[in-house]
């Protein structure tokens, strides 16, 4: 195993900071702190070189705020310089560390992503179900067919704040063997205050997202080498194992949990299950047949809620249209997965509809004005 040492150096460089910075604050550039960063760039950036190779630097506190997306979820943001110097981290580290990863780790990695992850799936339902054949008969006696194949569809309990930081190190330092570097991830990972324990990491943190795939590409490797399961998919804590037979995946999910302890992870009880392939498998935010996906009956809900209210403010000249079709260019990214185009198109007829009424009546109000004049 290739190791790497003397690697804290070419870290504190201001070239690597600045392309920290870059990449910190891409999206973000209208956010007060960004703006105040970048009206003193190089000082900051000189003062941010000056403290991480004098060791003196120091993260500042995380501010604490709650998202319902649709469920609740605590987010810890960290201040835009802590951004940089986490992006300086893995701007280093990650391509030690990215050459390691599965292929099916879909999360936060380059050329990855959800829709990618959906697309695995099927090419693996297909695979599993010998291209959707279907059961029929069994001894002599008729059965109602079905595709055949099915899906141990999982995910970790409390992920993110039980990730131990011990073995997360340990892990790190496998590859990882200038103690600089260990020391400043180690400043980062305490930042995070749970009860005095050495334990979980902040969602919202960039460094929490690549420290996740790392602390999981053990598992990763257990799973496709030891388990030796050809159809593994992961997205962060949550992930899927197809079969032909339900019994395989009984005896995976038990060795599953044995070796989690050693993690000192658990699957979530309530989430964890063995599915037959023609009931459907609720996989990232979609609901997966064979013939046809289904976007999650909550995840529509919570979008029918939000663009009512934005439709509303619309009508009563509170945004623009580019404001009202900013929100469902997004909807419409995810949804276009799905097989929902008589909705989406519904949709669209609808706005046309209101966009047309609000011409008509702007066109009669300047009419009126002329002929007053």
């Amino acid at each position: 195993m290739k190791t790497h040492k003397q690697i804290y150096k070419k870290l504190c460089e201001k070239s690597n900071l600045i392309e920290a910075y870059e990449k910190a604050k891409k999206g973000k550039t209208k956010k007060i702190q960004v703006i105040e960063f970048t009206q003193s760039f190089e000082e900051e950036i000189d003062k941010l070189h000056q403290e991480l190779i004098s060791f003196t630097y120091s993260p500042l506190p995380l501010r604490r705020f709650i998202v319902r997306d649709p469920k609740s979820r605590v987010i810890h943001a960290s201040a835009f310089r802590d951004r940089i110097v986490h992006h300086a981290i893995i701007n280093l580290i990650g391509p030690i560390f990215e050459k390691s990863f599965i292929y099916d780790s879909h999360a936060s990695r380059l050329n990855k992503g959800t829709h990618l992850a959906v697309s695995r799936f099927d090419s693996f339902k297909r695979k599993v179900s010998r291209n959707g054949r279907q059961a029929g008969a069994v001894g002599g006696v008729e059965k109602t067919s079905y595709i055949q194949g099915y899906c141990l569809k999982a995910d970790i309990k409390k992920y993110f704040n039980n990730i131990d930081h011990n073995i997360l190190i340990n892990i790190l330092k496998r590859k990882i063997k200038d103690e600089k570097v260990i020391l400043l991830i180690k400043k980062v990972l305490s930042n995070f205050e749970n009860e005095g324990i050495a334990k979980g990491m902040p969602l919202g943190n960039y460094t929490s997202q690549f420290f996740a795939n790392v602390y999981l590409n053990e598992f990763d490797y257990f799973v496709k080498h030891i388990l030796k399961a050809r159809y593994y998919i992961r997205y962060v804590d949550d992930f899927v194992i197809l079969h032909k037979r339900k019994k395989v995946l009984e005896l995976h999910k038990e060795r599953i949990k044995r070796y989690l302890k050693v993690l000192n992870l658990e699957l979530h009880p309530d989430k964890s299950a063995i599915i037959p392939l023609h009931k459907g498998t609720t996989f990232l935010g979609y609901k997966i047949f064979y013939h046809y996906k289904l976007l999650r009956k909550r995840n529509f809900r919570t979008f029918k809620r939000k663009y009512e209210k934005r439709l509303q403010l619309y009508k009563d000249g509170l945004i623009s249209k580019k404001d009202l079709m900013a929100q469902l260019e997004g909807w419409f990214g995810y949804a276009q997965w799905a097989n929902t185009y008589k909705v989406r198109k519904k949709i669209l007829a609808e706005i046309k509809k209101i966009v047309t009424k609000n011409i008509i009546l702007l066109c009669i109000t300047l009419l009126n004005v002329i002929f007053l004049f």
